[in-house]
């Protein structure tokens, strides 16, 4: 069935009807996005609150943790939805989504805390996490093939655009909301209860995407289909049957959701993260470079939409993917350089070296079996860069000063073990105040965030035309959604969780990035050897 098919038959949609379809699906997919993301921006609250722990890094890894949860079960969501997307319609498919994604959300606001209620609490948080990422796994196809099958074939990639630059847009609200909310409440009000409020918030989203969507009608690929009589009988076990469709799912995973998704994570999360805690840079005004970088990149990914109409889908993938594998380390060597270059210049003078036998630190372990290891998760929680070396007994150096390690309080909790070292670095130049940049510096972080989602967006801006493009209409919910989901919930959904465990076996704050580069070169050889050329046109078996 394709778009001419659906001409013939007299179901094409008017450009009025077409605006509302991307201005409701698109306002769906901001909400969405923003429920799922609210989580990743409110990570370390959600670490006091809900996942305590003794050990700071643990903390962490257990928030991100719950975080990667969420990811892990869109694949399911992708192949429940989208069996319902192909036999029982697009809209009433992703209006059950998005009502169960914003009643999830909404209940992260409402659990008490670990203090209170002990192990339910964190337990609670992951069941709810579950409910987003099986509403998750249906949404974004539902989205994206709903706006592909009303627009015309040579402006596909621009208006599906919307949908793409929507994902980013879920973000940058996740963080006007948190910002507008920490303004309007003194900190103590914030951390006890306040935070609450963005979570809350979701149920209003709600009504408001409800309200939108249901007026749409359903998609004219999928009324014509029906009306013939073409709809699948297993749209799951079809996915995998039809001719040459493991051939694209595997591109489609590999070669395409796979690479744009650690991009799009590397460019926003790890950014964020990485000038909160291994930079020091104030939170809130981190939050708002960020914020601001995210919302001036999302019009990259509409340039690259629209382009893809006129170059072919294949070209600016490969494009994003390649400068990628150049430009990311620059990038964020320029932004630690900006965010913070007299803690960056203090460790090139005064580089801290830790040297034993027995330095073994596992990032997952609430107590560490030795005092190396010990000092090791403190120095990952303070974001201090250091260099592991085997010796006989067990020593820090730092500018090639030995630390007295004698009187460290050992046995006593992480905060007075941090307290100290921090204390004693402080004498060789190290300054663990949170910073804000100055104006220049601030533009300089800004153009590599800003460099990053330019990346995304060549990779990111074309997609859902792409995917849409790639398989049969009778299957194609189920079949771009699953491939999709696979490799953002998996190798997008892990990356926070990932990185950071690299960031703290290493000591180095930029390793975490090696994991991004690894995905990155597989998305770029599948891409080179799998995607077609040429301008894009609707689908054709092999």
């Amino acid at each position: 069935m394709s778009a001419a098919d659906v001409k013939d038959l007299g179901t094409e949609p008017s450009a009025s009807d077409i605006r509302l379809v991307i201005a409701a699906s698109s306002a769906g997919t901001v909400f969405e996005w923003y429920d799922f993301f609210i989580y990743g921006t409110l990570a370390s609250i959600i670490g006091k609150t809900f996942f305590p722990s003794d050990n700071a890094t643990l903390q962490v890894l257990l928030v991100w943790a719950g975080f990667a949860v969420g990811f892990g079960f869109r694949p399911l969501g992708a192949i429940l939805f989208g069996y319902l997307g192909d036999k029982l319609g697009r809209k009433y498919t992703f209006l059950v989504t998005v009502t169960l994604m914003g009643v999830a959300t909404a209940g992260v606001g409402m659990i008490p805390s670990a203090d209170s209620i002990g192990l339910f609490a964190p337990a609670i948080v992951i069941f709810l996490r579950v409910l987003q990422g099986l509403a998750l796994g249906g949404e974004y196809g539902g989205a994206a093939i709903y706006v592909a099958e009303h627009a015309p074939g040579g402006r596909r990639g621009y208006y599906t655009s919307y949908i793409q630059a929507s994902v980013v847009g879920g973000f940058v609200l996740s963080l006007i909301v948190v910002l507008s909310s920490k303004a309007l409440m003194t900190e103590e009000f914030w951390l006890a209860w306040g935070w609450r409020v963005p979570f809350l918030l979701s149920i209003a989203l709600l009504a408001v995407s409800l309200w939108m969507r249901l007026k749409l009608s359903e998609s004219p690929v999928f009324q014509a289909m029906k009306e013939q009589g073409e709809l699948a009988g297993n749209p799951f076990v079809e996915s995998f049957t039809y001719p040459g469709n493991k051939r694209r799912i595997f591109i489609a995973l590999f070669g395409v959701a796979a690479g744009l998704t650690v991009i799009w994570y590397t460019a926003m999360f790890t950014g964020l993260s990485f000038l909160k805690s291994a930079m020091r840079m104030e939170d809130t005004y981190a939050e708002i470079v960020v914020g601001v970088g995210a919302a001036l990149g999302m019009g990259f990914f509409i340039l690259f939409g629209a382009l893809s109409d006129r170059i072919g889908r294949k070209k600016p993938i490969v494009f994003g993917y390649a400068a990628t594998l150049l430009l990311m380390f620059p990038a964020f060597w320029l932004m630690g350089a900006a965010a913070n270059p007299e803690l960056a210049a203090a460790a090139a003078r005064n580089p801290v070296v830790v040297s034993g036998a027995d330095c073994n630190y596992s990032p997952f372990a609430s107590e560490q079996d030795s005092n190396c290891g010990k000092l090791l998760g403190d120095m990952a929680a303070s974001g201090i860069t250091y260099t592991l070396e085997d010796a006989p007994t067990f020593a820090v150096t730092v500018g090639g000063a030995a630390l007295n390690m004698s009187t460290f309080p050992w046995d006593g909790k992480a905060a007075a073990r941090t307290a100290a070292l921090q204390a004693e670095l402080t004498k060789f130049g190290y300054d663990f105040a949170k910073v804000k940049p100055s104006f220049g510096r601030t533009v300089a972080v800004l153009a590599a965030l800003l460099g990053l989602m330019a990346l995304s967006g060549a990779t990111y801006g074309p997609v859902a035309a792409l995917l849409s493009e790639m398989f049969p209409p009778r299957i194609r919910y189920s079949s771009m959604s699953i491939p999709y989901h696979l490799g953002t919930g998996y190798f997008g959904g892990f990356l926070p969780l990932i990185s950071s465990y690299i960031v703290a076996r290493t000591g180095d704050p930029y390793a975490g990035l090696w994991y991004t580069w690894v995905i990155v070169l597989i998305g770029l050889i599948v891409a080179l050897w799998g995607l077609k050329p040429g301008l894009p046109a609707d689908f054709k078996d092999d």
